[in-house]
C-alpha cells in the first residue's frame, strides 16, 4: 500500500529557535498518528506547516492527490492548496470557534463547505447538513439555531461536521478536546472514533492528552525542542516507553 502522506525533513525555525526540525514519516490510508509532548515541544508547528498554515524552512509534504498522485503542498499553487483543504484536507481547532462562522445558521455551517465545492441546490444542501447533525449527534430541529446558541461540546461536534461533509481523506486536529469537561471529552471522543473506522479516515491528532491518543491512534510520535525523540505503535510506546522523555509524560499520567 502506498501512503496518503510523505512527510521528509520538513524543519520551521523562528529565528535562532526550533519550532520542529527534520521531521519525516508516511502516514497510510484509514491511519491515525497521534503526536503528544509537552506545551512549546513543536507538536502545533508541526501540525500547521503539515497543513498549510504555515510554511517549513525545508522539507516536503507530498500527499496523494487524486488526479495527479504524489504532489508536494507545499509548492502548489495558493489555489490549489485551497481547493485541497476543502475537498480532500480538513483541519478541526482546539476552540470551534476558530473553525465556525459564528453568525450563520448551524446548518449554514455545514452547508457552506458544500457550496465551496459546487453544491448549488438549496433544498439538497438542507438535507445533508441536517443529516450530518444528526450524525455528531445535534438534533434536526436546530439546523436554523447560530453557533452562539450551542454548548461548547455542540460547537466542536459542529465543527467536525462542517469539516466531514465534504468526505476528506485526510484530518488535522489540534487538541480536539482541549477545554471540555471530562464527560462532554468522552462522548465527543467516541463519535470522533466511530467517523474515523466509518469514513476510513487518515488523520493527524496533536494533543497533549495521553488518553486521547490511547483511544484514537495506531501510531504515535512524541516530540520534545522541536525533535521527535519516539515514534511507534500507540500501545508500544505507552506501555514500554523507551526514550527518558516518553517515560516521564506517560509516568506523570499514571501519577495523576
Amino acid at each position: 500500500m502506498n501512503p496518503l502522506l510523505n512527510v521528509t525533513g520538513v524543519s520551521k525555525f523562528y529565528g535562532n529557535r526550533i519550532g520542529c526540525k527534520d521531521v519525516s514519516f508516511d502516514l497510510y490510508p484509514g491511519e491515525v498518528m497521534g503526536i503528544v509532548g509537552e506545551s512549546g515541544s513543536g507538536k502545533s508547528t508541526l501540525l500547521n506547516c503539515l497543513a498549510g498554515h504555515l510554511g517549513p524552512d525545508t522539507g516536503a509534504v507530498n500527499f496523494d492527490t487524486r488526479i495527479e498522485g504524489m504532489r508536494d503542498t507545499i509548492t502548489m499553487s495558493e489555489p490549489e492548496r485551497r481547493m485541497l483543504s476543502r475537498t480532500d484536507w480538513a483541519f478541526v481547532h482546539q476552540h470551534a470557534r476558530d473553525g465556525l462562522r459564528m453568525n450563520v445558521s448551524a446548518g449554514g455551517n455545514v452547508g457552506e463547505r458544500l457550496m465551496a465545492v459546487g453544491a448549488r441546490h438549496y433544498g439538497e444542501i438542507r438535507d445533508q447538513a441536517t443529516d450530518w447533525l444528526s450524525r455528531v449527534e445535534i438534533n434536526a430541529d436546530r439546523v436554523d439555531d447560530r453557533p452562539s446558541a450551542f454548548s461548547g461540546g455542540m460547537q466542536q461536534r459542529l465543527q467536525i461536521a462542517r469539516n466531514l461533509v465534504t468526505g476528506p481523506r485526510l484530518v488535522f486536529m489540534d487538541e480536539p478536546t482541549g477545554g471540555l469537561d471530562v464527560s462532554v471529552q468522552a462522548r465527543l471522543l467516541d463519535l470522533l472514533r466511530g467517523l474515523v473506522r466509518e469514513m476510513n479516515l487518515s488523520a493527524i491528532i496533536v494533543t497533549h492528552d495521553l488518553a486521547v491518543v490511547r483511544l484514537l491512534a495506531d501510531r504515535l510520535m512524541v516530540m520534545k525542542d522541536g525533535h521527535v525523540v519516539e515514534t511507534g505503535l500507540t500501545d508500544q510506546v505507552l506501555d514500554d516507553p523507551q526514550h527518558g522523555y516518553t517515560q516521564l509524560l506517560v509516568s506523570s499520567v499514571l501519577q495523576v
